[in-house]
């Protein structure tokens, strides 16, 4: 198949990795030099509903979306996301091939605060921050498109180049134990491998469905991970209290159903082999 992964990013480089043996992978960016070689470069901008309706009339049947917002701010996500999501939907309206398939990445951060409840696709979405808000209304945009669609929602993604959490748990910060905060995460591995997966599911004439939450499968309170870390690093943690505003366990059990096989299970696989690197 021939795929455009639009943003190519991190996550997106290391899809195209993974797709690149068996398929055809384009990569879309500002500045697409740095992709690797089994990527094949194309210069653009992802929110120029011109620029991408050229793009899309080279025929593509798979588009993967992995967009990142320059800053976090809500000018930054709405100029990624949303002008992203309007400008791929008037573009693929436009063109008189359309993708066979489009996924777009979005985040767990449009359920909001849900009180340490369980959600899953099938829950309600209430965003209470800008960025959730935005992401929402993005994921509405690539709803009504004329092609197959699915929103993949990400937990808290973590692997190389995202190590906040470890340099924190290194500087001896804590969380307590009550009240409870939970943390749901994803290694970046397994990020890619879930694109990889569907799309895989996909190529072979099986069905995708319309949203997945995509989360590993051990939801996990802050002070019980950062503990365990602490332990692995041999430093001793001092808690600190701050206000979390979205509070959720996260369940996979639709992504689990459609076949994917974790390669890090849980943040303990996933934290072992990024300290071991």
């Amino acid at each position: 198949m021939k795929i455009l992964l639009a943003g190519c990013g991190d996550l997106g480089r290391r899809t195209g990795t993974l797709l690149a043996p068996r398929h055809q992978c384009f990569g879309l960016r500002r500045d697409p030099q740095n992709l690797p070689e089994t990527i094949l470069p194309i210069a653009g901008n992802m929110t120029e509903p011109r620029v991408l309706t050229e793009i899309l009339n080279q025929g593509f049947d798979v588009v993967v979306v992995t967009l990142t917002p320059d800053e976090f701010t809500e000018q930054a996500y709405r100029q990624s996301y949303v002008a992203g999501a309007n400008a791929l939907f008037t573009a693929i309206e436009r063109v008189e091939r359309k993708p066979s398939l489009v996924i777009w990445v979005s985040s767990t951060s449009v359920y909001g605060n849900n009180q340490g409840d369980w959600v899953d696709e099938q829950s309600p979405t209430n965003p209470t921050s800008f960025s959730g808000k935005l992401l929402l209304e993005a994921e509405q945009q690539i709803q009504r498109l004329s092609c197959a669609h699915s929103v993949v929602r990400f937990s808290g993604i973590y692997g190389p180049g995202r190590t906040r959490m470890l340099s924190q748990v290194r500087a001896g910060i804590g969380r307590p134990a009550v009240p409870e905060q939970w943390s749901n995460r994803i290694h970046s591995e397994d990020c890619a491998g879930v694109l990889t997966h569907l799309i895989e599911r996909f190529a072979e004439g099986r069905s995708v469905e319309s949203l997945y939450l995509a989360t590993d499968c051990a939801p996990v309170t802050q002070h019980e991970m950062r503990n365990w870390l602490a332990a692995q690093m041999q430093v001793v943690l001092a808690d600190e209290m701050v206000v979390q505003n979205s509070i959720r366990r996260c369940r996979n059990q639709r992504l689990l159903d459609s076949g994917y096989e974790f390669i890090y299970p849980s943040y303990k696989e996933g934290y072992l082999a990024l300290m071991a690197e």
